[in-house]
């Protein structure tokens, strides 16, 4: 057996793989397959301030090589995630994340601030939301909102801060290095990309919503090439995610800088997902004579 521990800011893991925030609930019916225990973290559904019912459907739908979805935040807020959810996520064994959003950043520092007096061991903060103070813009489409939220929520919690990326930019770099600069410590990308899909007979959009999130194995080529960037652009932990099916793409992702990996879409199909992508990731690295994870991290060599 290999050694697939990791530590990112100052947090130790027993392996690298992560179910990503919004495909994992909050691990309830997951544990019906196999203890949570196993998996190296998880990522609890993004919690705002205040229970959000989310968007109309339909919100979800099949692409050919993934998913699109415009479920809208659904979550029950976060006084009832620290009441009724996070005393048992907390029994364990494993990491735990809390995935946070909210509409402006003072709502985002109020949930990280409640955060900060418990137990949970990190935050994930979203920053792919509308600011409804800058007309409905995503936080993470500029570098002065992402660093305004990210400051906001810095100054609310002591609790290591990784901040969520969209790929939906210019430059991702640049948006990385301006949460840095804000006190982040850490990265996680890429969330979803803005896609849409038609009925023909209908004419009318797939989702209610018009657009939606694209994941799944169709965008993992952008993850690996934007946690490559990003990986090389500053010096906090990058965390990996976006159309992860395999222990070998896991690999790959931290092979382009990532120091560990989330787990998406894969879920869905599959809810042994994380347990089988865990195993291959140990299977290639016996068979190639490596002892542990970390030797393979940001190893790539470009031409």
């Amino acid at each position: 057996m290999a050694d697939l521990s990791v530590n990112l800011c100052g947090i130790d893991f027993k392996n690298p793989i992560i179910p990503a925030s919004g495909v994992f609930g909050y691990g309830r019916e997951y544990e019906e397959f196999y203890s949570l225990s196993e998996l190296g973290g998880i990522a609890t559904k993004g919690t705002t301030g205040q229970k959000r019912t989310g968007n109309p459907a339909p919100r979800i739908a099949e692409t050919p090589a993934g998913m699109l979805n415009s479920v809208g935040l659904q979550n029950p807020g976060i006084d009832y995630f620290i009441e009724h959810e996070l005393p048992n996520l907390m029994t364990k064994n494993t990491v735990i994340l809390a995935n946070i959003a909210g509409a402006t950043p003072e709502e985002c520092a109020e949930v990280a601030e409640k955060l900060d007096a418990t137990d949970v061991h990190m935050l994930e903060l979203n920053i792919s939301c509308p600011n409804v103070r800058q007309g409905g813009a995503a936080f993470g489409t500029s570098c002065e909102m992402a660093g305004q939220v990210t400051a906001a929520v810095r100054k609310a919690t002591k609790k290591p801060l990784i901040v969520k990326l969209s790929p939906n930019v210019t430059s991702i770099t640049d948006i990385a290095k301006a949460v840095e600069a804000e006190g982040a410590d850490a990265v996680s990308l890429i969330n979803t990309l803005l896609g849409m899909r038609i009925d023909i007979r209908t004419r009318r959009p797939v989702l209610r919503n018009n657009v939606g999130g694209l994941s799944g194995a169709g965008i993992f080529p952008v993850a690996v090439r934007m946690v490559w960037q990003t990986a090389n652009a500053v010096k906090i932990p990058v965390i990996g995610m976006g159309g992860v099916n395999t222990g070998e793409d896991a690999i790959e992702l931290m092979m382009a800088g990532a120091s560990a990996v989330q787990v998406g879409m894969a879920v869905f199909t599959d809810p042994y997902a994380p347990i089988k992508i865990i195993s291959q990731m140990n299977d290639f690295l016996d068979q190639n004579h490596i002892s542990s994870v970390r030797e393979i991290i940001g190893t790539v060599q470009p031409w």
